[in-house]
């Protein structure tokens, strides 16, 4: 089945085009923890980075399927390269819902993006907006942004937290000039080494009202398209797992071509000689199909129910959620197991292995790969309350 519409299709063949460039810089994006100036321009150029924004605004309004499959086939030629993609774009569907005069000073400039990380943090309400204070991390993209965001919770001026529309304290987005916090180079890690996810500090910093956006279900976009129907978190979940999926493939597909032909010491064949080696590959390649079209096809299922009533059912959530968890898992286990069929091969930095195998590792340990999922998803399947939400806003 086809899950890729004619605008998906164009944005797509960008990416192809891009794809010699973005594995020519692989090794310097490693090395340096983010992307060459030269990258970061062409992939702007080619308006990558406004894949989610509203049309009105000069955006794609590209459809979820089409994106998790672009932000796939980045992932096949760089993890980290597709982690900023896919992070600064999702940040970038905020522009649906926030005034057009703050949509125009945020992301109107060429160079305009936004990144964001966790906190703790917290924003105390005073006269025209707030006052925000805290320290957040990973902030992937950040060094390519020229905004960052902060989710904290809202303190009123009695000291209490304001409710959201279900009675429970709500937190706010706070949109910042970079140049307004501090940033901290704290991004020395195992894998996804170039997306640059540093720390910053905010200290008593003044955010106007209209710079805050309410993370409440009941928030209504201004944009009019079916793609804000899609929570942000829905999105992160499905893309995030097109990125393990592009992973994936791109190991598999290198192991396939440069490992079939090469020799175990002590051994009187080829690895691709080897019935259990072939066994290995022809397991790993259904599992990464498998859960690749169960991905696409809850996807594009609920896409099709949101364009007919711009509304998804609990049954599309617990679909996203569980096909989003159950690819990354799948595309964790077939680089691990073709790294480990890989032997000694699988470890210079030369071969396609090694950094594929950390930058998996790390994606997994991202909330969206999870397997605590599992545990929520079978709580609804059994009829129970599920102990943590399923989706946030």
């Amino acid at each position: 089945m086809n899950y890729l519409s004619e605008k998906g299709a164009d944005y797509l063949g960008r990416i192809r085009a891009l794809g010699p460039a973005i594995d020519e810089a692989a090794d310097r994006i490693e090395e340096e923890r983010d992307l060459p100036k030269s990258l970061f321009a062409a992939i702007r150029e080619k308006g990558l980075f406004r894949l989610v924004q509203p049309v009105e605004y000069g955006g794609v309004e590209l459809d979820p399927p089409s994106l998790v499959q672009c932000i796939e086939e980045v992932a096949k030629h760089d993890a980290s390269t597709a982690w900023c993609v896919g992070q600064t774009n999702i940040c970038g569907i905020t522009s649906a819902f926030l005034e057009p005069a703050v949509v125009k000073d945020i992301f109107g400039p060429e160079t305009g993006i936004l990144a964001w990380g966790p906190g703790p943090g917290t924003a105390r309400v005073v006269d025209g907006g707030f006052r925000v204070d805290g320290k957040f991390d990973f902030a992937s993209g950040s060094r390519l942004a020229s905004w960052l965001g902060a989710h904290v919770p809202a303190i009123e001026r009695d000291g209490s937290k304001r409710l959201g529309s279900n009675g429970k304290p709500v937190t706010y987005t706070m949109f910042m000039p970079k140049s307004s916090v501090k940033v901290r180079d704290t991004w020395q890690v195992m894998g996804l080494r170039g997306t640059g996810s540093d720390s910053y500090d905010v200290e008593d910093l003044f955010v106007p009202e209209s710079y805050s956006l309410a993370r409440d279900p009941v928030v209504t976009p201004r944009a009019k398209g079916d793609l804000y129907v899609f929570s942000p978190s829905m999105l992160y979940a499905s893309s995030f797992a097109g990125i393990a999926l592009g992973i994936a493939r791109s190991v598999m597909d290198s192991f396939v071509r440069d490992v079939k032909e090469t020799v175990p010491r002590g051994a009187s064949r080829a690895r691709g000689d080897s019935h259990t080696m072939q066994s290995l590959v022809a397991q790993n390649e259904a599992r990464l199909r498998s859960a690749r079209a169960f991905l696409l096809n809850s996807v594009a299922e609920t896409w099709a129910h949101v364009q007919k009533t711009r509304s998804v059912t609990p049954e599309q959530l617990v679909s996203i959620r569980l096909a989003s968890t159950w690819a990354i898992q799948n595309a964790r286990e077939a680089v691990a197991q073709l790294y480990g069929a890989a032997g000694s091969l699988a470890i210079f930095n030369s071969k396609p292995f090694e950094r594929r195998f950390r930058d998996m590792h790390t994606v997994t340990q991202q909330i969206q790969g999870h397997p605590a999922h599992f545990e929520t998803v079978g709580q609804i399947l059994l009829g129970r309350e599920p102990e943590r939400p399923m989706f946030t806003f």
